[in-house]
């Protein structure tokens, strides 16, 4: 997938997309703004992705779900976040398997399944920069979701890879992306998320962007069209295949033996 905004003259990529030359895309954990952003995460969460515009684009990616029926199913989802897609849930799982690098949003989801009286049980990523998920057989998983996730991911086609491995023969995954690295979800950050940490915080947003969201949504497309099977896409808002003038890429993959 081609991205106009990409070539964009290189200051102008900078503010859209985070200084990748100068901070790269795989995140010092010693970097005293990094360490910053990790105690005002879950505020920038709740303020930024779960209220206005940032929680309406948000629940346009996580409407894929209608598609799918999970009665029966074992689930596998990477990154649950707050679950608040729980309710386009199509159906009710035999098992519902949760897996994050945050402990927080783990206990979260868990407190959301536990109310629903979905049978379920949580996985603690340690290291994020593993393609394994500890505890996860081969074969044994009939979906996995992955919202808002893989753009996160430092060794992206490694877990890619993982993932199809531990799909069922007629497993499926489903997700969505945001359009990153495109000119819509640049500059809509620019206008929202980016001023807010501006504002609130003392944080290099360019630096965080480019630890956060290492992965453009080109990159990731190329690696689910060649690991998995397209079975379904979206394009949010507008319904053509393309990353710079849309904000999200929602997909159903089939498992590629």
């Amino acid at each position: 997938m081609f991205l106009l905004a990409q070539r964009f003259p290189q200051p102008v990529k900078n503010i859209l997309f985070g200084n990748r030359d100068k901070y790269g895309t795989k995140v010092i954990q010693e970097d005293e703004d990094w360490i910053e952003w990790l105690k005002i995460y879950n505020d920038f969460y709740t303020k930024t992705q779960k209220k206005g515009i940032g929680n309406f684009v948000n629940n346009s990616g996580y409407k894929i779900l209608k598609k799918i029926n999970v009665t029966n199913k074992t689930i596998l989802e990477i990154g649950p976040g707050s679950m608040y897609h729980l309710k386009y849930l199509q159906g009710t799982p035999k098992n519902y398997i949760i897996a994050d690098v945050d402990k927080f949003f783990l206990q979260k989801s868990k407190t959301k399944l536990d109310d629903q009286n979905i049978t379920n049980e949580s996985i603690h990523i340690v290291d994020r920069n593993s393609s394994d998920i500890e505890g996860i057989e081969k074969n044994s998983i009939d979906v996995i979701l992955t919202f808002f996730s893989l753009e996160h991911l430092y060794n992206l086609k490694e877990n890619l890879i993982s993932y199809n491995q531990y799909l069922s023969e007629e497993g499926i995954i489903v997700g969505t992306v945001p359009c990153e690295g495109g000119l819509a979800w640049g500059f809509g950050r620019m206008l929202t998320s980016r001023r807010w940490m501006k504002k609130n915080t003392n944080i290099d947003p360019d630096k965080i962007i480019c630890w956060e969201h290492p992965n453009f949504v080109s990159n990731i497309k190329f690696h689910l069209d060649d690991i998995f099977s397209l079975q379904k896409q979206n394009f949010f808002p507008i319904k053509i295949i393309n990353g710079d003038f849309n904000l999200l890429f929602s997909f159903i993959y089939a498992k590629n033996n």
